[in-house]
């Protein structure tokens, strides 16, 4: 028993903060009616002391403790009202984390000790719990945010200069030969240079890791038959994953940070403040359920008992309450300041920005991050849509905001497919989608261009499977999109056949090529860029295993020229300035010259006309940039055939020269002269350039 000396405290910092002589503890909640602070020993198993926090000011419960020292293992009790009919879910018995805990410590063992309620009761969660939870439950520890930073080189790309490389930290490393063992699928195994020298040499700019705040991972429980391995139920906005350190210190995320900036790389986090991991009104109590729940979560107006939710995950979080907003933008600001990670993609950001249970740019979230000088230094990304009424808001975001495009997406794929009626809204996709994104003065950047995501099929499966199997998760198939606008090629799945096979790598080609010569932001996932699958299965979220994680030594020949052909096409895109633009394109001429900035030229090297554009049987389409002396031609053709086509025809002096073929069957000459009739093969990308 230390019995550290007690005084009051402050009420800010929010969290337990060391001062190099003590800790100051302090803790949100509006409704309760005694707060406990509950010190640990260092493995979290035995309670050491508990000591009663009388200070409150302004709905902020603080207590200081001289003598506290990083590496202090703590928990919190809270005394209130148990009224779930009222919204309230008070629960002493419970021992809560700190919704400002930087680390954790502790397993998280699924007991009904962590239910607020009786779950063997016929009442369910309006009975009550007396079972002390302390013991199956993860403990905060106070941490020390010191770190030297020397020699760090922030990369600090703008928007137009990114290309995104999507990742599962764990499953990127987890199978990776060149890692010891006991590094793989953690920090350390990703900081490793046969990592960052791969991914160097491949070309991209930032890597987006999915989610790596703490999370519900095994959950091998009642009502669960699979595991979470996405990470997409966090469990702290502050904590990192315990299972991705190697070892004991948190310092382990800014030392991989530090090297990926070193190696020229920026690292985006997907955060997911929609939700916590608590989710609905039967689901346990650890942390904000049991400090506030009418504050932190959004109740059912009709009925407090139940939670509004616009998530599909039980309950919504309440942005719209001041000191969940505060949670939330401390949460960005302690990873930016302290982690110097460089941006964030929000999961199901529509939900952080409803008022009333609707969508509106005019959220406290918006105009929060509008005005927040340290998040204006980084990349915000909005995956648009939630399942709440009104919740497809694509193109709705404010300026300085990027966005996943969906459009994008489904057009990309059906165009490659074959389909009809694809390729007049190529064209806006092709050029950062303006019909999208083009209001307010935003930028040709908004637009996140992705093909695959974690979320559906990858790459290869796009063009290697006409329907999802998913049978191993569990769910009979029934989990994951039925709208794929993929195509197997003629086969479903693995085959030996040479033409499926062929057919198959044309289309992937012309796919990648594609995403990497469209304006706006490509996003690309890990493994796509060597063809790995994931036989088909369309939402492997629960595969903590050889399906998702990423097979190094599998990859073959094939595999390899595949990923050369993805690192010429990206070194192409960044040496082409044509794409470090901000404005959209308006078809008119440039540089006071008679050349327009965009225009579209048909097989016959005229430019589109409205017959043109409202052929729906047209699979093919081609456009030509120009700026300051440079002409850049891109040619489509997702016809099943090999068709002639006569370059525009610009001054007879001018030479066209071939800078890629994802085909690489092309069989004409290497420049040729303006004008010039070309055959262009099937399911191919051409790109040709002009410097006068």
């Amino acid at each position: 028993m230390q019995g550290f000396k007690i005084s009051a405290g402050k009420s800010f910092p929010l969290g337990a903060s060391y001062d190099g002589g003590g800790t100051n503890f302090a803790l949100f909640s509006a409704h309760a009616e005694k707060v406990e602070l509950c010190l640990f020993d260092v493995s979290g198993s035995e309670e050491l002391e508990r000591y009663n926090i009388t200070c409150r000011e302004n709905n902020i419960w603080h207590i200081y403790l001289a003598g506290v020292k990083p590496g202090q293992v703590y928990g919190y009790r809270v005394y209130g009202p148990y009224k779930p009919e009222e919204g309230l879910r008070f629960n002493h018995h419970k021992l809560l984390t700190d919704p400002y805990g930087k680390k954790l410590v502790g397993k998280l063992i699924w007991n009904k000790a962590i239910f607020g309620y009786d779950i063997d009761s016929p009442e369910k969660d309006l009975s009550f719990s007396e079972l002390d939870s302390a013991p199956y439950v993860p403990k905060s520890v106070v941490v020390d945010d010191s770190y030297d930073w020397h020699g760090e080189k922030r990369p600090r790309y703008g928007f137009e200069e990114t290309i995104i490389y999507e990742t599962h930290l764990r499953g990127y490393t987890k199978l990776q030969p060149y890692i010891p063992e006991a590094k793989r699928g953690t920090f350390a195994g990703f900081g490793h240079s046969s990592v960052l020298n791969y991914l160097k040499w491949l070309g991209i700019t930032a890597v987006e890791f999915m989610p790596i705040h703490a999370f519900f991972g095994n959950r091998h429980k009642k009502g669960y038959i699979t595991d979470n391995y996405w990470g997409y139920e966090s469990f702290s906005f502050f904590a990192p994953e315990q299972s991705y350190l190697s070892g004991n210190n948190i310092n382990e995320i800014k030392d991989l940070v530090k090297e990926m900036h070193n190696h020229g790389l920026e690292v985006i986090l997907d955060v997911v403040y929609n939700h916590t991991g608590e989710g609905n009104q039967l689901g346990p109590t650890l942390c904000y359920r049991g400090i506030d729940n009418s504050s932190y979560y959004t109740l059912n107006p009709d009925n407090r008992r139940y939670y509004y939710d616009s998530t599909g995950c039980g309950a919504s979080f309440n942005l719209q309450n001041p000191y969940v907003l505060q949670l939330v933008m401390d949460s960005l600001r302690y990873w930016v300041q302290q982690m110097h990670v460089d941006g964030f993609r929000f999961d199901l950001a529509p939900t952080l920005s409803r008022r009333n249970t609707s969508f509106t740019q005019d959220s406290g979230f918006m105009y929060a991050v509008a005005q927040d000088p340290v998040l204006k230094e980084v990349k915000m990304i909005a995956e648009a849509w939630d399942i709440g009424f009104g919740g497809y808001q694509v193109g709705a975001f404010l300026p300085g905001w990027a966005e996943w495009n969906d459009k994008y997406r489904d057009n990309i794929r059906r165009f490659w497919k074959g389909d009809l009626y694809q390729t007049a809204e190529m064209a806006s996709r092709l050029t950062g989608s303006s019909d999208v994104f083009d209001y307010h003065n935003r930028a040709i950047w908004a637009s996140i261009n992705f093909i695959t995501a974690h979320d559906g099929f990858c790459l290869r499966d796009l063009v290697s499977y006409n329907h999802k199997h998913n049978s191993s998760n569990g769910e009979n198939n029934q989990d994951g999109n039925d709208s794929n606008w993929s195509w197997n090629s003629g086969a479903e799945g693995e085959t030996d056949n040479a033409v499926i096979i062929e057919n198959r790598m044309q289309r992937a080609r012309a796919m990648m090529a594609t995403l990497l010569f469209s304006f706006g932001t490509p996003m690309m996932v890990a493994g796509d860029e060597f063809a790995r699958t994931q036989l088909g299965n369309n939402n492997p979220y629960c595969q903590d295993n050889a399906l998702t994680w990423v097979a190094w030594e599998g990859i073959t020949e094939e595999s390899k020229n595949f990923a050369r052909f993805v690192k010429k096409a990206v070194k192409l895109r960044r040496r082409l300035k044509i794409f470090d633009r901000s404005r959209f394109f308006n078809g008119k001429p440039v540089d006071r010259s008679e050349y327009k900035d965009l225009a579209w030229y048909t097989e016959r090297g005229t430019e589109f006309a409205a017959e043109d554009w409202h052929d729906g049987g047209r699979k093919s389409l081609s456009y030509c940039v120009y700026g300051g002396g440079h002409f850049v031609l891109v040619v489509l053709n997702a016809n099943f055939n090999d068709m002639d086509w006569k370059l525009p025809p610009l001054p007879e002096k001018w030479e066209w020269s071939l800078l890629l073929d994802s085909s690489e069957k092309f069989s004409g000459e290497a420049k040729l002269a303006s004008g010039n009739t070309i055959r262009v093969p099937a399911w191919s990308v051409l790109v040709f350039d002009i410097k006068k």
